[in-house]
This record gives C-alpha cells, structure tokens and sequence, in this order.
C-alpha cells in the first residue's frame, strides 16, 4: 500500500496476513482475528471514552471510516463479509441489491455489492427520523436484499435500513456487519453474519464510571 501509513504493517499482531489483493488470509487464526488486525493498523479501533452514535458512553470505539479510507482494506474487508454473508444465507438464493444507512454504510455496501455480486444503495435519514431511500434508488417488488452497517451496538440504524426496505418494496433476507459490538446478542429476525464480535460495555451518560472519573469524552463522528 501506498501513502507511507507506518501502522499500515503487511502482518498483523495474530498472525495473519493482510493480502492487498483483496482477501483475508488468517494464516492460524481466524478471519475475526485478521479483520481485528487490520482495525488496529489503520487506527480504526479506539480506546478511551466516547460517545457512541446511540448516546451511550463507551471505553471503546470503531471508527471504521479510519479503514475504509484504504481502498485495498475496504475490499479485503468487503470480500470477507459477503463471503460471511453467502455462509448464512440459503444456498443458491440471489441478492438483488446490498443497502447500507448513510454514512457508514454506503462504502461497505459497495464493496459488499461488487462481491455477491448486486447492485449498492444506501439509506438516509428523513424528516420523521426514519431512513429512507432518496436520489432515485428503486427496489422491485420483492427484491432481496441485504443489509450491511460498519459497527452495531443495539442495530438502530439496521432496523431504519430494514424498515426503507420494506416501505421501498423489498425484502430484507440478511443482515451483516464488520463489528457486532453486542457480542452477538443483537436480533435482527434474519440471519446475520458479522467478521469480529466483541461484547462491548456501553453506558447511560448518568451511569458511565468514566465520567464519574473525569476521562475526557470524545465524540469522533463530530469531530
């Protein structure tokens, strides 16, 4: 990879290598392990105190924008999970379209999308506080489609995404993620497939032992 990044090391600290050409290779360990290497090369898992998109504080944070800047980490990570996504869903079932909620998944659907392969949409936020598909986006009667979000917590910018789905006339028949921050307790009523899952402890403002110890919050999505 170009750009001289000096975190951007070609073996990760598991073991596994990062392949530029597009795949992960977990070398012993798993891909969870290859995917985490590669969040912590690009700078794109945090630790400290922040603000998480929900409002709930937190001792850790993905930024996966940090990695998606890389466009050979993006396919590689792309590639990973529309691999994941084709283990859960029924054998031989098509995918019309992979949607992700603006901004974080509109890179990772593309990149989803250029693998299975589909077309790529994304959702944005409307009036009501929904999301919905603007700027032309169409699905068929239904259309399958996938769900794609760079890092859930408690999967409320999935379910918008699932919810402009339904109202475009889709159906939604997967959901996958990079980061299951729930450590796999999130329920989306379809199958999900995620490349890392890590149960992550989150806080209510009033109740966060960071800020009762005074730890700087920071909100990286504003800043």
């Amino acid at each position: 990879m170009s750009g001289g990044n000096p975190r951007m090391a070609q073996r990760g600290a598991t073991g596994g290598e990062w392949a530029g050409g597009g795949g992960l290779a977990g070398g012993a360990g798993s891909a969870g392990d290859s995917v985490e290497a590669l969040l912590e090369q690009t700078g794109a898992h945090r630790r400290g105190h922040f603000r998480l998109t929900t409002g709930l504080h937190s001792d850790e944070f993905f930024l996966l924008a940090q990695a998606f800047q890389y466009p050979q980490v993006l396919e590689a990570i792309g590639a990973a999970l529309a691999e994941a996504l084709k283990n859960v869903l029924p054998a031989g079932m098509p995918v019309g379209a992979v949607a992700g909620p603006a901004v974080g998944g509109i890179l990772l659907a593309h990149a989803v999308a250029r693998c299975l392969p589909a077309r790529s949409l994304f959702a944005e936020k409307d009036p009501g506080g929904g999301m919905a598909f603007k700027r032309g986006f169409r699905l068929e009667p239904g259309e399958p489609v996938v769900v794609v979000e760079d890092a859930v917590t408690t999967g409320g910018s999935v379910r918008k995404t699932m919810e402009a789905v339904t109202a475009a006339g889709g159906r939604v028949v997967a959901v996958g993620a990079v980061v299951d921050r729930s450590g796999g307790a999130v329920d989306f009523g379809v199958p999900f497939a995620a490349l890392l899952a890590r149960s992550v402890a989150a806080y209510p403002p009033g109740d966060c032992p960071l800020c009762r110890q005074g730890v700087p919050l920071q909100d990286l999505k504003r800043g």
